[in-house]
């Protein structure tokens, strides 16, 4: 007997080559669809994180300027803490943010390529090569707005509102308790004192804060919406080209 007559010879049996074969019509929307369930669940995970890391921020200012507020005794040294804390939750939310973009355009790009051309019953895309699109970010993944993009985003939708309310609840605060131990009156700069460090030390770490903040809402190039930053400008951009 020779090896051929062997059963189970490899020679015998042809095996497919994946690249080679053919992808049928329901192979293919079948993978799309789970591809699409994959990036909504990714894009809801990160939206989470997101309501998350707000929600930390809006308990923390609660908490502090109610406590600092609470009592004439307290020192304004809480609102100062709940301008460090915001600031590091704006970080860590822009972070967030980025990366939540990733996921939120690979999902518009298959519901404005795919799903609404069906629901048109027009098969035509919008977008020529969509796929291919999708194909180049999955092997070469990118973000798409920078730190500083992400910052200010944050601090338009949410943050703005929590630096505006410290910043007035410390000014407040420096304003309805001007006296001392002792009942003597001190000048409005001397209030921000904090014990031993000088009052120009609270007010450097406050106006340089809120000179970042602005700086952040003025250099940082704009967008007039989020539609047209995420969706719109790219819809242009991949029309002429397919590297993103």
């Amino acid at each position: 007997m020779s090896e051929r007559d062997y059963p189970g010879d490899k020679d015998d049996v042809e095996v497919p080559v994946f690249e080679a074969s053919p992808l049928s019509r329901s192979e293919y929307i079948t993978t799309l669809v789970h591809f699409y369930r994959g990036e909504v669940f990714r894009s809801t995970h990160w939206r989470i994180r997101l309501d998350n890391t707000t929600n930390w921020a809006i308990l923390s200012v609660m908490g502090l300027v109610t406590f600092s507020l609470g009592e004439p005794s307290h020192s304004h040294v809480g609102i100062l803490a709940g301008m460090v804390l915001v600031f590091t939750f704006l970080g860590i939310e822009a972070r967030r943010f980025r990366f939540f973009d990733v996921w939120r355009s690979r999902v518009r790009i298959v519901e404005e390529n795919f799903f609404g051309p069906i629901l048109r019953r027009d098969l035509r895309s919008p977008v020529e090569k969509w796929g291919m699109l999708v194909a180049e970010d999955l092997l070469h993944p990118r973000f798409r707005i920078t730190f500083h993009q992400a910052l200010r985003a944050r601090l338009i939708r949410n943050y703005g509102v929590l630096f505006a309310l410290l910043l007035a609840s410390w000014l407040v605060k420096l304003l309805i308790n001007p006296g001392l131990p002792g009942g003597l009156e001190t000048p409005f700069l001397k209030r921000m004192a904090l014990g031993p460090v000088p009052w120009w030390v609270a007010a450097m770490f406050v106006t340089g804060i809120y000179l970042y903040l602005v700086g952040i809402l003025v250099l940082v190039p704009t967008i007039s919406s989020p539609e047209q930053a995420y969706w719109g400008r790219e819809r242009d951009e991949r029309a002429s080209h397919v590297d993103i």
